[in-house]
């Protein structure tokens, strides 16, 4: 019996490690076909020049910080209501990721305003829930965190504020329409649209940023799961030793 458990781990473990190289091999080549498409294939904007191409880094970012957290308050919330730990450790790992995204769309936002706009930064309805949205899962991360050492109950709380979190995603989405804020609405049609020529490498970039997304929210799931043992193992330790 033991043999046969030992094996279907082995299989298993086979089996997500292939899942993880094929994943990796493919963001690799998916990535190399976005940098020649944004930096061969697509056009120089005539105004911006160079800086824009800021944009198939800066829009994919965004669209992957939503992916990350949406995943983190579906995670949180499946979490409260099962009580498995599994989708914790799935909302904990969408969290670290959309939060990493959220920090690119930060950096590369300011650079691309200070030639489209002429300062870093404005006080933007979209500029100003992305921050907004960044705050809230930064707390998210922290209290998650402190779980380690203070239990159930801020693993509980982390998890009802990634589940409050989400609901800025759509004000974030929509309030460029809303509020008619400085920010272009380029994917939708307005400020100015997308020319024709750019939209192969954007696609591209899509494509290469949800690998990635997949790739890295697995891998720290994963890595989240093997904490959770290691810790479990080491308390079994330490009680067998105060028995003994």
């Amino acid at each position: 019996m033991l043999p046969s458990a030992r094996s279907m781990q082995k299989t298993a473990c086979g089996k997500k490690s292939l899942i993880w190289l094929s994943l990796s091999v493919a963001c690799l080549l998916s990535m190399l076909a976005t940098l020649y498409a944004i930096f061969i294939i697509a056009p120089t904007e005539a105004r911006m020049g160079i800086v824009q191409k800021i944009f198939y880094i800066h829009v994919p970012s965004a669209y992957a910080m939503y992916l990350g957290f949406l995943l983190c308050g579906i995670g949180s919330a499946l979490y409260l209501i099962k009580k498995d730990e599994r989708w914790d450790r799935i909302a904990l790992a969408s969290g670290e990721v959309g939060l990493l995204f959220c920090v690119v769309v930060l950096i590369t936002g300011p650079l691309w305003a200070r030639k489209a706009w002429g300062v870093y930064w404005t006080w933007d309805p979209r500029l100003t829930t992305t921050l907004l949205a960044g705050l809230v899962f930064a707390s998210y991360w922290v209290l998650r965190n402190l779980s380690a050492a203070g239990g159930e109950a801020e693993k509980k709380f982390a998890a009802a504020l990634a589940v409050l979190g989400i609901v800025d995603l759509p004000v974030i989405h929509y309030s460029v329409q809303r509020w008619r804020g400085t920010h272009p609405a380029v994917i939708s049609g307005k400020g100015g649209g997308l020319h024709p020529d750019m939209v192969p490498a954007l696609l591209l970039a899509f494509l290469t940023f949800t690998l990635l997304v997949s790739l890295l929210i697995t891998l720290r799931a994963h890595l989240e799961k093997l904490d959770q043992q290691a810790e479990a193992l080491e308390y079994a330790l330490q009680e067998r030793a105060l028995k003994q």
